[in-house]
């Protein structure tokens, strides 16, 4: 019966490499439409000086109108705010670049709700956009993406981008994540105009959705004490009976979540244990169990190199060599240097410590941006 654990592993590798690679719809299959109703463009920007200047400038590039961009300064204490002013000083006409000084976080809050809430009571859009700041746009993303909105007959669209990484612990790390998440949501397809609530996703760095959808489900005051308020926005909607879209757009969307490993570490950990329950049936045990369980495929990685290096086995060495080809696709597929998949172990190990991390940080205070969350946001 040995037998049966090599073949279970290869099941297991075979199922995750089909639900990463199953990339579809896809935003290019869209005609992009030049113009239409006014699209109000909402950026949540706290401490973004490095990235601000080069996110604005792209989405007022956009190849669509009529725009209006929003920037919300949620108290920085960097020069965000001094960047956006001088950029609007060049920006015709006057007024299609705002910006917005946000006030003290109310009570119960997280940061982004409540700048988003702040940029959108200033929005004349009869279409929203809320976009990160670490983001880039292309000429033809806001085109394609109104276009998807109106062909799918859908209140929300969210887009997948491409995630730019520069160092080494970003190109590692993060094409484990990015795996780890395809591998639990698989084909859009069952997402899109899902009418099951857990099923309901969002990246939060580009959604899209009509002003009236928006306001009917209590815009993002709804999901004020959320962290992962993408999700739960999305969650919203459904809940509602509205349909939420996704589609994927490396070709028109870059970003950068993170620069370094401390980024890396602290950004998921804040996510992964307060998101991932949200991602399964609404089981009470189940949820609860989640972020002590999330780590555990991460041993499905590790485990064929330490077996082969203590016992030796062709079994082990057949494996290690599917997944190292495996990782090969992956990286190539995230961008990244193939090479770094010699090192997948070590990848998969940082992803096992990050989400034990996040799980032992699940019920502590939250700490982001200068901020500090108490553990009663959920």
């Amino acid at each position: 019966m040995i037998w049966l654990v090599p073949l279970l592993y290869l099941t297991f590798l075979a199922l995750v490499a089909l639900r990463y690679a199953h990339r579809t719809p896809h935003l290019r299959q869209y005609t992009p439409r030049a113009s239409g109703g006014l699209v109000t463009i909402i950026i949540p920007a706290r401490n973004e000086a490095p990235n601000i200047e080069a996110c604005v400038r792209s989405i007022l590039e956009s190849g669509y109108e009529p725009i209006e961009v929003i920037v919300v300064d949620d108290n920085s204490s960097d020069d965000t705010a001094a960047i956006v002013e001088r950029l609007m000083g060049t920006t015709e006409p006057r007024g299609r670049l705002r910006l917005v000084r946000g006030t003290d976080l109310p009570a119960g809050w997280f940061g982004k709700p409540w700048a988003l809430v702040q940029g959108f009571r200033e929005a004349r859009g009869a279409l929203l956009l809320f976009a990160d700041a670490d983001t880039r746009h292309s000429r033809e993303l806001l085109p394609r993406a109104a276009a998807a909105l109106e062909a799918e007959r859908v209140d929300f669209l969210t887009v997948l981008p491409r995630q730019e990484m520069g160092t080494f612990w970003e190109r590692l790390v993060q094409p484990h994540i990015f795996m780890a998440l395809a591998s639990r949501v698989g084909g859009l397809e069952r997402i899109n105009r899902t009418r099951v609530e857990w099923d309901a996703i969002a990246n939060g760095q580009f959604i899209l959705t009509t002003r009236a959808s928006y306001e009917a489900v209590g815009t993002h005051a709804a999901v004020h004490d959320r962290v992962a308020e993408d999700m739960a926005l999305a969650q919203a909607y459904v809940r509602s009976g509205r349909d939420i879209f996704l589609v994927h757009a490396p070709e028109y969307m870059t970003t950068r979540m993170y620069r370094n490993l401390g980024g890396i570490i602290e950004g998921w950990s804040k996510n992964l244990a307060r998101g991932v329950p949200f991602m399964l049936p609404p089981i009470p045990w189940l949820r609860r169990a989640a972020p002590f369980l999330m780590w555990l495929p991460s041993l499905a990685w590790v485990a064929p190199p330490v077996l082969w290096v203590l016992y030796g086995g062709n079994w082990a060495l057949a494996t290690i060599g599917i997944s190292l080809a495996t990782w090969v696709l992956v990286y190539r597929a995230e961008r990244a240097p193939a090479r770094y998949a010699l090192l997948y172990p070590l990848g998969a190990t940082m992803v096992a410590f990050i989400m034990l991390r996040s799980m032992w940080r699940g019920g502590r205070k939250i700490e982001w941006r200068g901020r500090l969350y108490s553990e009663t946001h959920t």
